[in-house]
């Protein structure tokens, strides 16, 4: 993690402000928002693909997560999806492959929501900035089970109705 992460800010409607701030030095005003990405993995099997975050990070250490993070200044959505998916994965994923969801916004982040329909083998996992120490692969059921029973990050915008419209998409992609 840099801690002279520079992102941009956006109002709530998206538009740049022009001014940017330093991600866990600056604080957001109200009214300034940054964009943050997450990518969903699932596989062959109709598993998603989950990592399990550092005891080193300041927030929500030890919980399961889709990986992702916030967009840096000059970057676009997909170019930081890539870059932390490569820092915290070290999986280098094709722009091409991957499918826009939707975006969710809260009171201070608009977060990027992508899926990647591909099977990994887990063991080629390569945590190259130590961000996420384990990966494992779990159903749809298991996800949400792990999320209401507080292992997951919180913060995970990825429900039920968002896995069955990507198993729609790869139905229409194989046919």
């Amino acid at each position: 993690m840099n801690a002279k992460e520079e992102v941009e800010l956006y109002d709530e409607n998206r538009n740049k402000l022009g001014r940017t701030k330093v991600r866990y030095r600056d604080t957001l005003d109200k009214g300034e928002f940054i964009i943050a990405t997450q990518l969903t993995i699932i596989n062959s099997k109709k598993e998603i693909l989950i990592s399990l975050r550092s005891k080193e990070k300041d927030k929500f250490p030890l919980m399961w997560e889709c990986n992702g993070g916030a967009v840096k200044k000059g970057e676009s959505s997909i170019e930081g999806l890539k870059r932390e998916i490569y820092e915290e994965l070290g999986l280098k994923i094709d722009e091409n492959e991957v499918v826009y969801l939707r975006t969710a916004r809260n009171s201070f982040r608009f977060k990027d929501m992508y899926f990647l329909y591909k099977d990994i083998d887990i063991n080629e996992i390569d945590f190259k900035d130590g961000e996420s120490i384990d990966v494992k692969w779990v159903s749809i059921d298991e996800f949400i089970d792990l999320f209401n029973k507080g292992k997951m990050v919180p913060s995970i915008d990825f429900n039920r109705e968002d896995y069955a419209k990507c198993l729609e998409i790869i139905k229409e992609r194989k046919e």
